[in-house]
């Protein structure tokens, strides 16, 4: 049953988190409607509803999406779930519109031309994706229902009392209040408070007259204030580095054109003139390695043989919580390793000493009970020295830290050295499934799927949580398989032999010269005088921290006891706070500062950092098998989880 005749819901935050709930509202009212009953959906974003925020169709068209055509979703596949009403898969979308043209501008019509399904769409294109199919939700509504949207913040949420039953009032910034039965939190990306030397550097730049650009999303930037010509420091080479990067060439009118000429790499770089000279650093020192050219999201020749669903449940049945670095690493290290060499053998055969007996000893090395756990890395690696060539061997952590070790006489040989690196990663890239290097990573990435189902909901202790997996393993996966398309590295290599982009070097260091009035950085491992600048940008989002974002109303929600963030024991007992909110899952519903659960109150999405691990992720088309299932769809059961209860269901 219902909870009243009118179920009164708001969703705060009208980004694909909170479209999500909507859709999972719409369907399960759909399916089982009761019979008098009305309900009333209230929509509160700053932002047009369905893109929200981050997917603005009218942002740059150089702002690429991480993940290729095939893979997004805002609507479930499962069976299981109440049938959507409309829409589908942002491929199948991509189909439509490519044959029809209904609803989509020039520029839109002009990227789908050449758009095929294994390509990496504009995030553009995914917010009118977004927006569309909100707007077939919207046509499709069922008996019963009305949705309002209100384009402001929401600034506050107060717990009232009923006769017949509590709720919230809801306080937007334009003066109105909201009188609501539930309320769901999915606010996405919010901005943060800068740490003390992001506010020093600001403070510096107002004093000095220097720009200093603070982690913001690249859509919102003013890349025009950049001056032409002008050294640049950009700090970070994550992924908003290639945004940046994007920002200041193609979009200063300069071109990238097949190479013409013998060891140019495969593009070169025709510059407009009004490029600034781009100078980066990140603590690697690199760029994020380039994702692998293939059909699907994770390589089909890749079958995980250690860290498998079955090898999970025998830790469930023997009730054991599995620590990160004692139980669950050594089983993924183990299917890298095999990755790596079962791929060398089969396409690099001369690098291996007789390569069946070696896959063949390799294979009972690999076996978790063959030997205890403190030898059996031992006992591959003298295996790997006695077959494979020196040249072939496998340094998995170096993979993620290219540099490590190395120091450079100048920034001039540093820059020859990066250049370097980037062609090979995308000359692997282009190898895709043949490259054992690829697929060492493929099976990482794999991993990375059952890792998040395992992880989730207190799945491991805190201190594997704190120390293991977000202490080490999520920079080192995230450099290793969250990169960039191919195609940026090839980008950056010609940017760097074009003179429009040089490098820092490892650790570096940052600093202002109040004297000198100038931005200043090094690193350590280069024999070099420190680069200067009066502009730095950060190359990255805002930090994904509850306890710091700027948000009026989690400010509220935090202050009246309503939500708190939660608090993880350290290795020795030290409690420590994490970046999520605290909350009892499924539904996700916060705890209060007492401990009890907030009663009709919902989160969904990057809130949920400290009891799911990559919530940034958009949700995958057709994962209903395998081992990427549980975590492929998972925003969107969550989605479904919230709407049930919400609906009595």
């Amino acid at each position: 049953m219902a909870k009243s005749q009118t179920n009164r819901v708001a969703l705060i935050g009208a980004g694909p988190r909170g479209t999500s709930v909507l859709e999972r509202l719409l369907a399960n009212w759909a399916a089982e409607r009761v019979e008098g009953t009305t309900l009333h959906i209230d929509v509160v974003d700053p932002y047009p509803a369905g893109s929200g925020h981050v997917w603005q169709p009218e942002q740059s068209r150089l702002f690429l999406m991480n993940t290729q055509s095939f893979y997004p979703t805002l609507i479930p596949e499962d069976p299981k779930l109440a049938p959507p009403l409309a829409g589908g898969s942002f491929d199948q979308w991509r189909e439509a519109r490519r044959r029809d043209g209904a609803g989509i501008n020039d520029a839109e019509k002009a990227e789908l031309a050449t758009l095929e399904s294994d390509n990496f769409p504009s995030r553009a294109l995914y917010g009118r994706y977004l927006r569309q199919t909100l707007e077939g939700l919207l046509e499709r509504l069922p008996d019963g229902v009305e949705v309002t949207f209100h384009e402001t913040l929401a600034v506050a949420a107060h717990p009232v009392k009923r006769e017949k039953e509590d709720g919230f009032d809801v306080e937007l910034g334009n003066g109105a209040t909201l009188t609501v039965g539930s309320v769901v939190l999915a606010l996405g990306h919010i901005e943060a408070r800068l740490n003390p030397e992001q506010r020093s550097f600001k403070r510096a730049a107002d004093e000095l007259g220097l720009l200093y650009f603070p982690p913001a999303p690249p859509a919102d930037v003013d890349w025009m204030a950049v001056p032409d010509n002008e050294p640049v420091l950009v700090r970070g080479m994550g992924l908003n580095f290639f945004d940046v990067m994007g920002q200041l060439t193609e979009g200063r009118g300069g071109k990238f054109v097949e190479a013409g000429s013998p060891g140019a790499g495969v593009l070169e770089y025709r510059a407009s003139g009004r490029e600034p000279k781009v100078i980066a650093a990140s603590r690697r020192g690199t760029p994020y390695r380039a994702k692998a050219g293939l059909s699907g999201y994770y390589p089909r020749s890749i079958t995980m043989r250690y860290l498998t669903e079955d090898a999970v449940d025998r830790f469930r049945a023997a009730g054991i919580q599995p620590g990160f670095d004692h139980d669950l690493w050594p089983l993924l290290h183990r299917d890298a390793l095999w990755a790596y060499y079962s791929t060398l053998g089969s396409f690099q055969p001369a690098a291996i000493k007789d390569p069946q007996q070696f896959l063949a000893d390799l294979e009972d090395a690999l076996q978790p009970h063959a030997h205890t756990t403190a030898n059996w890395e031992s006992d591959v690696a003298d295996l790997v020295e006695k077959h494979v060539v020196a040249s072939r061997r496998l340094n998995l952590r170096g993979l993620a830290a290219p540099l490590a070790g190395r120091s450079f006489v100048s920034r001039r040989d540093l820059d020859t050295a990066i250049t370097a690196y980037l062609d090979d990663d995308a000359r692997r890239s282009a190898l895709g499934e043949s490259d054992p290097v690829k697929m060492a990573i493929g099976a990482l990435h794999t991993g990375r799927a059952i890792l998040k189902s395992v992880v989730a909901d207190g799945g491991i202790t805190d201190e594997s949580w704190l120390a293991g997996l977000r202490g080490w393993f999520e920079s080192f996966v995230e450099g290793l398989a969250s990169g960039a398309p191919a195609l940026r590295s090839e980008q950056l290599a010609a940017l760097a032999r074009a003179g429009v982009v040089s490098f820092i070097g490892p650790d570096p260091k940052f600093s202002v010269d109040h004297g000198a009035k100038v931005f200043r950085a090094a690193s350590p491992w280069v024999h070099d005088v420190p680069v200067e600048a009066r502009t730095l940008i950060e190359a990255m989002s805002p930090a994904n921290r509850v306890g710091i974002n700027v948000s009026p109303l989690l400010e509220q929600l935090m202050a009246d006891g309503l939500v708190r963030t939660k608090i993880m024991m350290g290795v020795e007992g030290t409690p420590m706070q994490t970046t999520g909110l605290d909350v009892e899952p499924h539904p996700y519903r916060p705890l209060a500062a007492n401990g009890s659960v907030t009663k009709d109150l919902y989160v969904l999405g990057l809130q949920l950092s400290a009891s799911q691990w990559g919530t940034a992720i958009a949700a995958e088309a057709r994962p209903l098998t395998g081992p990427a299932y549980a975590s492929g769809q998972r925003t969107l059961r969550d989605a479904d989880e919230i709407a049930r209860s919400i609906l009595g269901r």
